[in-house]
């Protein structure tokens, strides 16, 4: 009897742990499917047209943006559907502006981004086209994504930007009130005053809006172009604006609130660093305070973490000069805008859009 109840236990033991092996053994097996899960899907691809900015509005709306930096520029704006196709944005005539037309308040001349907030769609417009200087004062055009009809526009106050300015990318404050903007091209950040319908010029020719290196190394190709201010993004947590040169590795803050109603000297003294991280384009914050910022010359995106760790998030062939973030659904939304890739014709270059799951 207690032979027969040894010989018991011993099976028992081994089917439990054959139960154990095999739970072990889905565990894993689950753990790689999320994996699998994590990386990018494509979103939207266009051929000959550079795309550098996208945004996905609270309904789920895709829109995306391509510079005037070279004539044959399609669309400045458009909308995707469901299967990633393209329709000018908020209509064919607002996108059929060409170099050596007259410029009118009705059409998209050099647009740099577009940022879904709050049931509108801001579309900022350098008015810099082919890199040849400002041709009118930059401006801010705002649609109500209800109707997709024009609601308002911010044009920029004259001694805010400067004959060769490139206004590159821009954050709106939750008050709705404030505006924040990069200029990549004359180093400064600019903030725009909504209720005031001004802007002003800050941190112009700063120590942290300039850029520190004359050009980027992309596995031993060099990519020589001194790119000020350009990545931006806005923590609302602790209410401060981060801002990054894009030939540079040194991240900085500032005070919005210093932005709005401080002295040019209290808003330079408030400067602080925040990290040393690969040279980005594309930064973004996720409701917790992880900043995504592209690692261009690595190829891949990063997350500086709150406690000041950075991680690599993801690297692959699927990022290819990250230019531009957007979160929705949990799903971080990214351009490939292929910038030291270009040698000339973009005729037959493919530009995409990818999304991939957050962490």
């Amino acid at each position: 009897m207690n032979s027969m109840r040894i010989v018991y236990a011993s099976l028992l033991g081994l089917v439990l742990l054959f139960n154990s092996c095999h739970e072990n053994t889905k565990g894993n097996s689950t753990k790689q499917s999320k994996t699998d899960q994590k990386k990018p899907v494509k979103v939207a691809t266009f051929k000959g047209q550079q795309v550098t900015g996208v945004s996905v509005s609270s309904e789920g709306k895709v829109f995306a943006n391509f510079p005037r930096w070279r004539t044959g520029v399609a669309n400045a704006v458009v909308v995707l559907d469901s299967l990633g196709n393209p329709t000018p944005y908020p209509s064919k005539q607002w996108n059929t502006w060409e170099v050596g037309q007259p410029i009118t308040d009705s059409v998209f001349v050099g647009i740099q981004s577009v940022v879904a907030h709050h049931n509108k769609l801001y579309v900022l417009d350098t008015r810099n086209a082919l890199w040849k200087g400002v041709m009118d004062a930059p401006r801010i055009f705002v649609f109500n994504l209800t109707s997709n009809t024009l609601e308002d526009m911010y044009t920029l106050s004259a001694d805010s930007y400067k004959q060769n300015s490139y206004i590159n990318d821009l954050r709106i404050d939750p008050s709705d009130q404030y505006i924040y903007m990069t200029d990549s091209n004359e180093s400064a950040l600019v903030v725009y005053n909504i209720k005031e319908r001004s802007s002003k010029r800050v941190l112009d020719n700063h120590f942290s809006t300039q850029a520190t290196l004359k050009e980027l190394d992309f596995n031993g190709t060099k990519w020589g172009n001194p790119v000020h201010s350009d990545g931006i993004a806005l923590n609302t947590k602790n209410n401060r604006l981060y801002y990054h040169s894009l030939t540079g590795y040194d991240l900085y803050s500032v005070s919005t609130s210093l932005l709005q109603s401080g002295t040019e000297e209290a808003i330079a003294n408030d400067v602080r660093k925040e990290a040393v991280t690969g040279a980005p384009d594309g930064m973004i914050f996720d409701a917790h305070q992880n900043l995504y910022l592209a690692n261009l010359e690595k190829g891949s995106i990063d997350i500086l973490k709150p406690n000041d760790a950075i991680a690599t998030f993801y690297t692959g062939n699927e990022v290819r000069w990250a230019d531009t973030f957007s979160i929705y659904n949990d799903d971080l939304y990214y351009t490939n805008s292929r910038i030291n890739e270009v040698q000339g014709a973009i005729n037959n270059m493919e530009f995409s859009i990818y999304k991939i799951p957050l962490p």
